[in-house]
């Protein structure tokens, strides 16, 4: 059974930091690309940041320079380093796992909260 577990979400002030994590289990972890997205209420789920299987990233115009999305394949976890964060960061955070050559293998976490106040 594939399990995302998201955590690390909660408040925090503008220009504050948070460190999101995410577990994964059931699935040959470095085979996986993980990507990071986000959805704000009403609004579409969006790329945030994402990181492959060789290690290379690709990151939002609105995150470039304040979020760093790293990944531990010992510990099956992948992170994302959000600094600077702005009230307009605020969404729910979800971690994503699609195999680098399998697309149809593609699991989601249950989502983490991220609330930026002004």
């Amino acid at each position: 059974q594939v399990q995302l577990v998201e955590s690390g979400g909660g408040l925090v002030q503008a220009g504050g930091s948070l460190r999101l994590s995410c577990a994964a289990s059931g699935i040959t972890f470095s085979l996986y690309t993980m990507t990071w997205y986000h959805q704000a209420p009403g609004k579409q789920r969006e790329l945030v940041a994402s990181i492959g299987s060789d290690g290379s990233t690709n990151y939002a115009d609105s995150v470039k320079g304040r979020f760093t999305i790293d990944r531990d394949n010992a510990k099956n976890t992948v992170y994302l380093q959000m600094n600077s964060l702005e009230p307009e960061d605020t969404s729910v955070y979800y971690c994503n796992a699609n195999h680098s050559w399998h697309p149809s293998l593609r699991y989601w976490g249950q989502g983490t909260q991220v609330t930026v106040s002004s």
